[in-house]
């Protein structure tokens, strides 16, 4: 197959979560006999690291002239995907801007949907929200089908009302690329945390509460340098600030366990597939899953707890992470029972949907 990777909106670089999966996906398709370019229409900024390989369209921010010149990039991106001649496009949800709803004209349009955007869209403002609600339909009623990273997501009312061709494809994480790191002898356990600052469902803020309930549980946050509205942390909480992969699967090897997003339903979802979450299980951390896991949900692994998914999770819940993370001193994840969570088994199941709906039998 040729296949169009289009990304909207944002500048995907080689370090980004969101880049590195992109990355994974095209490398995946390539080595499975298959021909794959990137296609990026962005705004344009000062990045610290390079954009992934591909095509960018680019456009500028600020006011009326700037939402005119992200039509004028998606009009150039959408000729350029023209002269590419794929037989299928992958898009990666965005924001609809005009006239991206032409690509369904080029090729079969499969669509990604990865959050609940109707929700998620709220912190950008009523405007933007308003937005999003009135013309996510352009796009999705013209796709040939619909990739959802959760069960969740495949059953939304709002997904499932345009009756579209579904596959539930969870995110996965290059096994083969990332070897598990031996466990650490600490006498007391070390816990780690990997997300991004301004995201509201990473329930950061809880953490706080976590070590100050237990100071003998020692908690360490990758990715943040500080967390709003705390000007004091308590002494067994350290914050990383951003670390390239480098350095922090030096601090990953000093940890005994890792815990997940603690605030999902903030954004109105109970089920994901964190990639996070796939990157500490292949160094081989035990986790806390204070959600549903598209992939783990239900294995009853030893090295997995799973707490639930709402505002009080820390205070119903901390005594068992606490009890868990003293449980998980000196073990490490049996890789045999993630093997699921492996890339190229997920990149296949997406390349055979692709196939059902190029042969019309999706």
């Amino acid at each position: 197959m040729r296949i169009a990777y289009v990304s909207l909106h944002w500048p995907r670089t080689i370090l980004s979560g969101v880049g590195k999966k992109i990355q994974r996906q095209i490398d995946t398709w390539r080595a499975e006999g298959h021909q794959a370019r990137l296609f990026m229409h962005t705004l344009q900024r000062d990045l610290e690291a390079p954009l992934l390989p591909g095509e960018g369209f680019f456009y500028r921010s600020g006011g009326v002239a700037a939402e005119w010149d992200r039509i004028r990039a998606a009009r150039l991106m959408v000729e350029s995907i023209n002269r590419y001649r794929p037989e299928i496009i992958y898009l990666r949800y965005g924001m609809y801007v005009y006239p991206i709803h032409r690509l369904a004209a080029i090729a079969p349009l499969v669509e990604e949907l990865n959050t609940n955007d109707l929700a998620q869209h709220r912190r950008l403002g009523r405007a933007y929200w308003l937005y999003n609600r009135f013309t996510r339909g352009i796009l999705i009623r013209r796709t040939s089908g619909l990739v959802c990273l959760s069960r969740e997501l495949a059953r939304a009312p709002q997904n499932v009302k345009y009756r579209k061709p579904t596959r539930v494809v969870g995110d996965g994480i290059d096994l083969e690329d990332i070897l598990p790191l031996p466990a650490p002898g600490n006498a007391q356990p070390r816990m780690a945390f990997i997300g991004s600052p301004d995201a509201p469902w990473q329930g950061v803020d809880k953490l706080v509460h976590l070590a100050r309930a237990f100071p003998d549980l020692s908690v360490h946050i990758i990715g943040y340098d500080r967390i709003e509205g705390y000007e004091t942390l308590p002494e067994n909480l350290q914050l990383y600030g951003y670390l390239a992969i480098v350095k922090y699967r030096e601090v990953l090897g000093t940890m005994d366990c890792a815990i997940g997003s603690l605030g999902l339903h903030r954004i109105s979802l109970n089920e994901s597939s964190p990639l996070k979450t796939r990157e500490c299980l292949a160094f081989g951390l035990p986790m806390v899953l204070p959600y549903k896991d598209t992939d783990l949900h239900g294995l009853g692994c030893d090295f997995l707890l799973e707490i639930p998914n709402n505002e009080e999770n820390i205070r119903t819940h901390g005594q068992a992470i606490h009890d868990f993370a003293y449980h998980m001193l000196g073990k490490r994840v049996n890789r045999a029972q993630i093997a699921m969570l492996d890339q190229t088994l997920k990149e296949r199941e997406r390349l055979g949907f692709f196939e059902e709906i190029l042969t019309g039998r999706s």
